[in-house]
């Protein structure tokens, strides 16, 4: 049966990857030896965000700093439900100064936000997802290589969201959204065994319908990407997972972003959404 996807627009925020090098290694997809063309990396960038307007969503830009290399990856920087920003709180001392300007992006941007600075650590989006059409609005948030568990009950405070803790296994999948997406307001995709068992059972109970991802998408980071709930922006490389979002009836629309996954990231890493 063909399904009727229907888009929602969205609002995003990214970070041009103008000050993007690889100077240090924090997770497996770091290596210092491993030459970077930043000028392919911001035509790259430039691509997704051209491809996220031409889709008819809002995109608003942070100004790189010098010094934050990261920076690009605007969706670890916080993490927004209904105009509530919970604040990010890094792992490593390499990305701590990203904090620091998300915080004031919403603090000053005129929008009415309401920003939390956290207590715990957290990554942002990098690993929470939020499906506003699941169970009233439940928030899926993943553990064990960087963002600790006591987040998720602080995130689950200061949003007023019933929050899933996930139990993440797999170093290359050290982030959530490396390993799991939202395709819509209430249905995912993911890659089984980054997560323990425990959490798997979690996920096939709360969504029985999933798509489910190999390995050789998921080392693509095809579970890195993005989603308006028709159209699936996700890395060119993913072909497998394409051709079985398209069967779902969903929109695959493919987008290089190779250079930047010399960072360990992907196209949700570049993009934030923004939930007023």
């Amino acid at each position: 049966m063909i399904v009727n996807r229907v888009p929602r627009p969205r609002t995003y925020l990214m970070c041009a990857p103008e000050q993007f090098v690889v100077e240090y290694a924090i997770n497996p997809w770091m290596d210092v030896r491993t030459p970077v063309d930043t000028s392919l990396a911001v035509k790259q960038w430039d691509g997704l965000r051209q491809t996220l307007a031409d889709l008819g969503h809002t995109v608003h830009t942070l100004r790189p700093l010098a010094g934050l290399p990261d920076m690009v990856y605007a969706a670890n920087g916080a993490f927004s439900v209904d105009g509530v920003v919970y604040g990010a709180r890094f792992r490593y001392p390499q990305r701590g100064g990203e904090a620091a300007a998300h915080r004031t992006f919403y603090e000053t941007g005129g929008t009415g936000w309401r920003y939390v600075a956290p207590a715990r650590t957290n990554e942002g989006e990098g690993d929470f997802a939020y499906l506003p059409g699941a169970f009233g609005g439940l928030v899926l948030a993943g553990y064990g290589f960087r963002t600790e568990v006591a987040a998720h009950a602080e995130a689950q405070d200061v949003l007023g969201r019933p929050v899933v803790s996930l139990r993440l296994v797999d170093p290359r999948f050290y982030h959530l959204d490396v390993a799991l997406a939202a395709l819509d307001d209430a249905n995912i995709v993911y890659h089984p065994p980054a997560f323990s068992e425990a959490s798997q059972r979690v996920l096939r109970a709360l969504f029985p319908d999933a798509v489910l991802a190999d390995e050789t998408d998921a080392l693509a980071f095809g579970l890195n990407l993005v989603s308006d709930g028709r159209h699936v922006v996700l890395n060119s490389s993913a072909t497998g997972l394409a051709a079985k979002l398209a069967r779902h009836g969903y929109l695959p629309v493919p987008v290089d972003l190779d250079e930047l996954k010399k960072g360990g990231g992907g196209v949700k890493c570049c993009v934030a959404e923004l939930r007023a």
